[in-house]
């Protein structure tokens, strides 16, 4: 099968990196956050399969080192549906980190806060996810060597690894929330009157990302950890209009803060 075979030869040459057992996936503004020790790194451009980020804010590099005495795998930067890709590209780097033994995800990503009492810099472990994209990256023929045909996804989002998670943050002192997170397409931000929607159907959070990649995870059998940073109140929340930069600018302020929990939090998964 072409597909498989795809994520066959991404895994072969990431494997020259080492043979890490988590992967952690950096969103918009973020790929500076987790530094590692030892690193070995291949651009998206050298790994077969991978295409290229278009988005500011996404470096688009793989890397492979060494936090707390663990080795990790670091995806600084990723790519999205609304850049044109198909869901197969979207998810391939999840599928081969899956090939190459990586066994806990971490996906971070940058949203958009629906529910009240989120602030713009709020740090939330996601919970559960809502998928408004209008397709799933299983549908097709199913690649038996990665999953099943039709996988359970009742807790996507790990509960003994959000346990840890808060236990973590507890310790730095930091606070994280918990919330459900709703993917929409993109790249357009989304009208008031959708987020009101959105509201209503339960979601906290809006993004357009980590929802195929979460699926895909789960799927291959991963134990998945989500980490949203809140960059910006959604359309109609806050009277501000929005923007790209004011995601990266948020982003980036608390970076240092979701940099010590990951490099605390990820040796401990």
């Amino acid at each position: 099968m072409e597909e498989l075979g795809r994520i066959e030869r991404a895994a072969k040459r990431l494997s020259g990196l080492g043979r890490p057992e988590v992967a952690v996936v950096l969103g918009s503004g973020l790929s500076g956050v987790f530094p590692l020790t030892r690193e070995r790194a291949l651009p998206f451009a050298a790994i077969p399969g991978f295409p290229t980020p278009t988005v500011p804010g996404h470096s688009g590099e793989v890397a492979v080192g060494e936090v707390g005495g663990r080795e990790v795998l670091v995806q600084r930067g990723r790519i999205h549906l609304y850049e044109g890709h198909s869901l197969a590209d979207v998810v391939l780097p999840v599928r081969a980190y899956a090939r190459l033994g990586v066994r806990v995800l971490v996906l971070t990503n940058a949203s958009g806060g629906i529910a009240h009492g989120l602030e713009a810099g709020d740090l939330v472990l996601l919970s559960d996810h809502i998928n408004l994209l209008g397709d799933n990256p299983l549908r097709g023929p199913n690649l038996d060597p990665l999953g099943p045909r039709f996988p359970d996804m009742t807790e996507v989002y790990d509960r003994g690894l959000r346990r840890i998670a808060h236990q973590v943050a507890e310790e730095l002192g930091l606070r994280l929330k918990e919330g459900v997170y709703l993917a929409t397409l993109g790249p357009s931000y989304e009208t008031p009157a959708e987020i009101r929607a959105f509201r209503a159907l339960g979601a906290d959070l809006v993004g357009m990302s980590t929802v195929p990649e979460a699926i895909a995870a789960r799927h291959a059998g991963m134990r998945v950890l989500g980490i949203s940073c809140v960059t910006n109140l959604a359309a109609g929340v806050s009277p501000a209009p929005l923007s790209h930069d004011e995601v990266i600018e948020t982003s980036r302020r608390r970076a240092g803060d979701l940099g010590r929990l990951l490099s605390a939090l990820v040796p401990r998964l």
